[in-house]
């Protein structure tokens, strides 16, 4: 098969398409054809050389595909040969083919195309596992999200509406801000023009927001638990804008509130199996029924990854930005 190699870290001319062994499915593992992946900010550090897979998973980039399974491992039931899949992967997405632990595959939803589903794995899991296991978002509650108009924001905004949640975003720009507002979003900050911590005082009367989604990190810290209503939840899940802050204890006590830090890539299998299944309980039906839908800015051949990172890094992309294969034609 062939799938996207790294031989050094750099820019994104360091990324090659090269032919390589075909995977095999081990205990508990499907062998999935893929016909799609998805670019994420995290493919973009492991190019670099700075977030490195964690032991066991494929050196190859890529952390969600879409396919069809053509194989399964020892010990694996409830799949078949020819099934239409998503998954959620620790690595390998940037291929033709993929090992997946079982726990970790989802059908494609219904009136989802399959190349398009490869745009769901990751965001959907993320945005679940943060915003409603962890900061256990509630009806009536406002909650904003940092990158709105990101695939992981356009997520968040679709299915906090659907829960009834009010959704205040942050995006840089007139054309962002205004398809957050087409998937929901009831409060627009331009972060290059506004302050996000005043415009959420403002837009809710002091109160603040009951959850923040964040993927800036240190940058925001301070900024972030001064935006918190009492009894608020920051979920950080990136750190675009640095790894160390200073944190307000007083702040934080003052209000009640809490922050928590987590990734998706390193946890162990049977968390992120846990984390697909409430997925597949709570959003795939929300899916189904067009209440929630993928958003893809572009596909790019999966040989032109190099393309689809610059698209990435130019941040210009609304949503999600999908690779290719041959099998997709």
């Amino acid at each position: 098969m062939h799938a996207i190699t790294i031989p050094e870290p750099g820019g994104p001319e360091a990324l090659v398409w090269a032919e390589v062994p075909d995977p095999v499915p081990g205990e508990g593992e499907v062998l999935v054809e893929v016909v799609s992946s998805a670019v994420n900010r995290a493919d973009v550090l492991q190019r670099q050389g700075f977030y490195n897979p964690p032991p066991g998973a494929s050196l190859y980039p890529g952390l969600e595909c879409a396919g069809r399974v053509v194989a399964l491992g020892p010990g694996v039931t409830g799949w078949s040969v020819g099934d239409e899949v998503c998954a959620l992967l620790a690595g390998g997405g940037y291929a033709e083919k993929v090992a997946v632990p079982s726990g970790q595959l989802l059908p494609v939803p219904a009136g989802v195309d399959l190349a398009v589903a490869a745009a769901l794995p990751e965001v959907t899991a993320t945005v679940w596992s943060n915003v409603f296991m962890v900061a256990h978002l509630r009806p009536g509650e406002t909650v904003l999200i940092h990158g709105g108009s990101s695939g992981i924001g356009t997520m968040a905004i679709q299915l906090a509406k659907a829960v009834g949640a009010r959704v205040a975003v942050t995006a840089g720009g007139p054309e962002k801000l205004a398809r957050c507002k087409e998937l929901g979003a009831d409060i627009l900050i331009d972060y290059r023009e506004q302050d996000f911590v005043e415009e959420l005082r403002q837009a809710t009367d002091g109160a603040g927001a009951d959850v923040i989604l964040d993927i800036v990190g240190a940058a925001y810290l301070d900024r972030n638990v001064r935006a918190l209503a009492v009894n608020g939840r920051l979920a950080i899940i990136g750190l675009q804008g640095g790894a160390k802050g200073e944190l307000n204890l007083g702040a934080l006590l003052t209000k009640r509130a809490a922050v928590t830090a987590t990734s998706l890539r390193g946890r162990p299998l049977a968390e992120k199996a846990a984390i697909i299944a409430a997925v597949r309980e709570h959003v795939w039906p929300l899916i189904a029924e067009g209440v929630v839908r993928p958003i893809v800015d572009r596909t790019v051949p999966m040989a032109d990854a190099a393309e689809a990172h610059r698209v990435l890094e130019s941040s210009t992309h609304i949503g999600k930005v999908l690779l290719l294969t041959p099998a997709a034609t």
